[in-house]
């Protein structure tokens, strides 16, 4: 992964690069199912791997160094990396593990679990931050764990299409085990805790539901099982950055 070779002279690239372990950096180009980057503290991106530069309008490595978020990505994306960052920076603490539901360029949306962590100098101060975001594909799995899975997913779906949002002490009962050894396996298969991946098949069937009919908000909603349409509204925007309302309308114009 080469250096950004438009804006090293920013005292801030600096102060992040050199925060940096190099043999790090160049593994995330190794990855082909991790989007990599990394922020300065004036939000700019500083490096990024190339699957980074597949998610964005760009078609290379130096057309995204030095911008940011606002100039790669749709408004909704964008506003919601950098509050993800605003997070990260004021409080100083990881983000860790955050469901998103990010749009292929030209495709289908994908799920992906992103993780961000800041950046310190040796003085202590803040310098930015590298973010990491993983495909989610099934894991390192038997087959018969696989197949149990399967099964499991399929009865949360029948259930979410009768109007029922199972519990964990639910998805235990189906799967005929106990919950900690249903973590395990539903970690090894979707790479998700138990409650990520019932949100998610919710998210998923309402992005079903928004993108192959025209039912109301809130009746997809209600069939996602949400109470009522703001807080759907506010969960959807939150894995996926865009409303549903938008989400339905930039589908519509594929």
């Amino acid at each position: 992964m080469s250096n950004p070779s438009n804006s090293t002279a920013r005292p801030e690239t600096s102060a992040l690069l050199a925060a940096l372990n190099p043999a790090m950096v160049a593994l995330m180009d190794e990855l082909s199912g991790v989007m990599f980057c990394a922020k300065d503290a004036d939000g700019r991106y500083v490096l990024v791997n190339q699957v980074f530069v597949g998610r964005t309008r760009e078609r290379s490595r130096r057309d995204v160094i030095g911008k940011r978020a606002a100039d790669l990505f749709v408004p909704e994306l964008a506003e919601r990396y950098e509050n993800q960052d605003t997070h990260v920076r004021t409080t100083d603490k990881p983000l860790r593990g955050e469901l998103e539901l990010i749009r292929h360029v030209g495709g289908a949306p994908g799920w992906f679990l992103t993780s961000k962590l800041p950046l310190h100098d040796q003085s202590g101060a803040y310098v930015g931050l590298v973010s990491v975001s993983q495909d989610l594909r099934s894991g390192d799995a038997d087959d018969a764990t696989i197949q149990a899975m399967a099964r499991l997913r399929a009865d949360i779906e029948n259930l979410l299409e009768h109007g029922e949002v199972p519990s964990v002490t639910d998805l235990a009962v189906l799967a005929g085990c106990s919950s900690a050894s249903l973590d395990r396996r539903v970690r090894r298969v979707f790479g998700l805790s138990p409650r990520q991946l019932v949100l998610r098949l919710r998210v998923d069937r309402a992005a079903h539901l928004l993108t192959t009919s025209t039912v109301p908000l809130a009746d997809v909603a209600t069939a996602a099982g949400f109470y009522d349409q703001p807080s759907f509204t506010r969960t959807f925007a939150r894995l996926t950055g865009e409303t549903p309302s938008s989400f339905r309308s930039r589908s519509k114009r594929k």
